[in-house]
């Protein structure tokens, strides 16, 4: 049988009991069709599991003692950044869901020129919150026990300077790119540019080559933005992390 494991934004101790929040508490009671001392898993992003129990109930709400904590090894050896062309709706939390199973460390939301999505700084934050439970949801479903940083969003630029400056090696996804996945050079830390529906432009093309970006092609044919950055990521893994 299947373990249910969920994420909860709290601290967990073994040996202390604590009330999950409405939502994990309504879903596990509600939806799962849990009861009094059936066991679950929790996490919060630490790194480890813990195996707690249902010890009390209410009409909305549940308290667990958690029993024990398990060290969960699931972290890809690849620290790759994904920077991502904001993409409409259902597209980019598809893009966060399969980048989060398939071990992406950190993903940049990025405006690029011909990016069409608009947000103001309220949208924005409501966006972040809504992405950060879309990686968390996409994490209990894998089994990571670290949950892949999620930036807010910002221009192109600014991304690839703070990029640059903490050593990344740069790569473009780009159809016509120089480099192929099997030539890349030895890294540590990458980052992933993924353009938008409608390509990156000139503009945008300039800025990766003022930063050394490099341009990474994937084959002859040209992907959707909401393609693009997971058939990397998987090439990555087969290539040089934990799927090889």
């Amino acid at each position: 049988m299947r373990s249910i494991r969920s994420h909860i934004d709290a601290e967990l101790i073994e040996g202390h009991s604590l009330a999950l929040p409405e939502s994990t508490a309504t879903h596990l009671l509600r939806v799962l069709r849990l009861g009094l001392g059936d066991e679950v898993l929790l996490f919060n992003g630490d790194g480890y599991d813990y195996r707690a129990r249902i010890s009390g109930l209410a009409k909305r709400s549940a308290e667990v003692q958690v029993e024990a904590r398990i060290e969960v090894q699931r972290e890809s050896p690849l620290q790759v950044t994904l920077a991502q062309a904001l993409a409409r709706g259902e597209k980019m939390d598809w893009v966060l869901q399969k980048a989060t199973e398939l071990g992406v460390s950190r993903i940049a939301p990025v405006v690029t020129e011909r990016t069409e999505v608009k947000l103001d700084a309220e949208r924005a934050d409501r966006r972040l919150q809504h992405w950060r439970g879309v990686v968390a949801s996409a994490c209990e479903q894998c089994g990571r026990a670290r949950l892949p940083q999620i930036e807010e969003p910002r221009a192109l630029a600014d991304f690839l300077a703070a990029s640059k400056a903490e050593g990344h090696l740069i790569l473009a996804l780009d159809p016509d790119g120089e480099h192929s996945l099997s030539a890349l050079p030895a890294f540590q830390r990458l980052s992933l540019v993924i353009g938008p529906e409608g390509g990156l432009s000139p503009r945008d093309l300039g800025q990766l080559r003022a930063a050394g970006a490099r341009g990474l092609r994937l084959g002859p044919r040209i992907l959707r933005t909401e393609t693009a950055g997971i058939a990397a990521l998987a090439a990555l893994q087969a290539l040089r992390g934990d799927w090889s």
